[in-house]
């Protein structure tokens, strides 16, 4: 029996129903003598019911042929059978973009594995163009070829990053973190450029300021507004680079601040979006991805903690780390 048929029979037998309940009424309660009529309208009303179940079984049969036949196609079928009125449609569709799903992420797992794999193959022979740069003589052309090498390396560790932050799965170490050890570490990072282009650091950082965090993401997360600084450092002051801790209503806060170009305050509210590069189109210098810091900020997120920025265009930029008490996940995890 085609599908939906049966709900088509009840209608029918329903119907029926009422009919005989109208012959029984007019022929015993009304003592009818004459019912040649109702037998001439009875026999209408079977023939016609008749026509139109016959209707509905092949309509509905051939529908389950249709059905069936779309069911063997291997692409989408809901647009060809008009809509989604049937589960077998949808349950068909689903199965297939769950099967595109599955192999469009084992496709990004492959690519992410590969961009990691060749990241880590670069890092050899990026060492020996450091250990050659030495050798050369010309103080000029040595200093030109550190600097390329700088930024190689530099974005090759960017990219290393981004693999494991775009990924599911974060790599975290949650521990107790000396802060300015974290600082340091990210100032030594970037100290070829710091000192290139003559910036004056201020660490206000205090030996015994501790977080709880991962050292290693944190330290990606202040090589990218260490990055920042320079990159967009005023052509017209001298380059500084203020790095503050304070501990204020109970939370623990780091700013690192520069007074280089600025933000432009249409921009200051996406400086954190995924490929947001800004309209100031700062210096010219460099060509931004709009990457970094929408990395950084996810980062964060992922440790518990929170970043703000402020910015006045042309004086200086403010970026403020606020870091949640995350003990509470070392005692979690048995740590």
């Amino acid at each position: 029996m085609p599908r939906g048929f049966g709900r088509r029979l009840k209608t029918a037998v329903v119907c029926l129903g009422v009919g005989a309940v109208y012959n029984v009424y007019f022929i015993w309660l009304l003592r009818a003598e004459n019912i040649t009529d109702l037998v001439y309208m009875d026999l209408l009303l079977l023939i016609f019911g008749g026509v139109w179940l016959a209707g509905v079984y092949g309509r509905l049969k051939r529908r389950d042929r249709e059905l069936a036949d779309l069911l063997e196609q291997p692409g989408e079928i809901g647009d060809a059978w008009g809509a989604y009125v049937d589960r077998d449609i949808v349950r068909h569709d689903v199965d297939l973009w769950k099967g595109k799903l599955e192999t469009q992420y084992e496709q990004y797992c492959d690519l992410l594995d590969y961009i990691t794999k060749w990241c880590h193959e670069v890092k050899l022979p990026l060492s020996a163009g450091f250990l050659a740069c030495e050798k050369i003589s010309d103080m000029a052309v040595r200093q030109t070829m550190r600097e390329q090498l700088e930024r190689i390396n530099q974005q090759v560790n960017g990219a290393l990053v981004g693999c494991k932050a775009q990924g599911n799965l974060y790599d975290l170490k949650i521990g107790r973190q000396s802060l300015l050890d974290c600082v340091r570490a990210s100032i030594r990072n970037n100290r070829f450029f710091l000192i290139q282009n003559h910036f004056t650091v201020d660490i206000q950082v205090p030996e015994d300021c501790v977080v709880y965090t991962d050292k290693q993401w944190l330290v990606y997360v202040l090589d990218q507004l260490v990055n920042n600084a320079v990159k967009y450092a005023g052509a017209d002051r001298e380059p500084l680079l203020r790095v503050t801790a304070e501990q204020k209503d109970g939370e623990q806060r780091l700013c690192v601040e520069d007074h280089g170009e600025g933000i432009l305050s249409q921009d200051i509210r996406r400086v954190f979006d995924r490929g947001y590069t800004g309209s100031g189109n700062q210096s010219g210098r460099y060509k931004s991805t709009g990457m970094g810091l929408y990395l950084a900020a996810r980062i964060v997120e992922k440790l518990n903690h929170r970043i703000e920025v402020e910015s006045e265009h042309g004086s200086y930029t403010r970026f403020t780390i606020y870091f949640c008490d995350n003990r509470e996940y070392l005692f979690r995890e048995g740590i």
